[in-house]
């Protein structure tokens, strides 16, 4: 992608020497990755917003919790598979650990990246997560100690995405990232170089994978979501209706029926991946009402867990939730100050995630 579709640069790919910095957690017996600290010396967490209203729905310590401590626009963020914690990427280049109950202590800091943190997943098994930079590297990290497993090195651009393989088979081990260099990468964490190597030509900025690993979708500044067949690594169908760049994807977490994509063309669209599917061109639903804006930001969007709503943030600084059959807006909720680059949803619970190019997140019930 051309440097205005991104708001984070791309740095030198030198490795980065020396060991992470780890310190001990005050209050837990597990050494980690260090704290963060404002100048005064006091950790950064999160700050809770209570507000007198219905009944709770949820072991959030307040209704809506505002976490701060980046110091770039927050790019990405997600939970784990447990929902006791939270991965988010920054153009501060660090990846910050955060715990979802309780103060949402940033008890984590990862760091080696020399460029900003465009994607971070967590693997299977919430025992590691994968980030891909805008320093063209990926990187693989045990969450326990801080550890870089895994340095990819292939790409010769940005990497706008990632993301697991076989979440569904639990393997913690493959991963795919999809890069402006137009790869699409296949990755082992057994092996130095990658599994196998896709090549699409043009440059992609977004990738998804079904439970079971067999089809990876990536979208492409041609507009066009692409299915690929990881068993012969060929396209195998196209998704067409997008009049604008497809800036991010997700894929239905429970039944991989379904994927949802976001587009500079100020549209969410929902596709149906079932093969005995009847529509002509496989787009069920068009969602409306969140604006993607003149910044180019890659926004990702997000299914719950009983993939009855869809959701995605926007340059309005909202966040839209839908509901995933009658396509009427649920919820347009507010508190950011710039645009809401990613949504995630709680696995377990009614909780809602939400980053920003405003250097913050808002955790909160809905």
């Amino acid at each position: 992608m051309p440097d205005h579709k991104r708001k984070v640069s791309s740095t030198s790919i030198s490795e980065h020497n020396g060991p992470p910095n780890l310190s001990s957690a005050p209050g837990t017996a597990v050494a980690l990755v260090k704290r963060p600290k404002t100048d005064d010396g006091q950790a950064y967490g999160g700050t809770a917003i209570v507000q007198a209203g219905p009944k709770r729905t949820s072991g959030l310590q307040a209704p809506i919790m505002h976490l701060t401590g980046h110091t770039g626009e927050i790019t990405t963020c997600r939970f784990s598979d447990n929902g006791e914690h939270i991965a988010s990427g920054s153009a501060d280049k660090q990846v910050f650990l955060w715990n979802t109950y309780g103060d949402c202590t940033n008890y984590g800091v990862l760091q080696g990246h020399k460029g900003g943190i465009l994607e971070v997943q967590w693997m299977p098994g919430s025992e590691r997560i994968v980030t891909a930079s805008a320093d063209h590297t990926v990187a693989v990290w045990d969450v326990s100690t801080g550890e870089r497993l895994k340095r990819g090195r292939h790409h010769t651009a940005p990497v706008n995405a990632c993301c697991p393989l076989s979440r569904g088979t639990g393997d913690d081990n493959m991963f795919v990232s999809a890069s402006d260099d137009g790869q699409l990468v296949v990755w082992d964490t057994r092996q130095r170089n990658p599994a196998a190597c896709i090549e699409y030509q043009l440059p992609l900025t977004s990738v998804a994978a079904i439970a079971s690993g067999s089809t990876v979708y990536s979208g492409s500044v041609d507009n066009v979501i692409t299915g690929w067949d990881m068993r012969t690594y060929t396209a195998v169908h196209y998704l067409r209706g997008h009049s604008g760049t497809v800036m991010g994807i997700s894929v239905s977490p429970r039944t991989s029926n379904f994927l949802a994509s976001t587009s500079v063309d100020n549209t969410v669209r929902l596709w149906d991946l079932r093969p005995y599917c009847k529509l002509p061109n496989r787009c069920e639903r068009v969602f409306t009402g969140a604006p993607h804006g003149f910044e180019m930001n890659l926004i990702r969007p997000s299914f719950d867990k009983d993939e009855s709503m869809v959701a995605s943030g926007s340059a309005d600084r909202t966040l839209t939730i839908w509901n995933l059959r009658s396509g009427e807006i649920k919820y347009k909720l507010p508190g950011h100050k710039g645009c809401v680059t990613q949504v995630d949803f709680h696995p377990k619970e009614p909780i809602v995630l939400s980053s920003s190019i405003d250097k913050s997140m808002f955790l909160g019930e809905i």
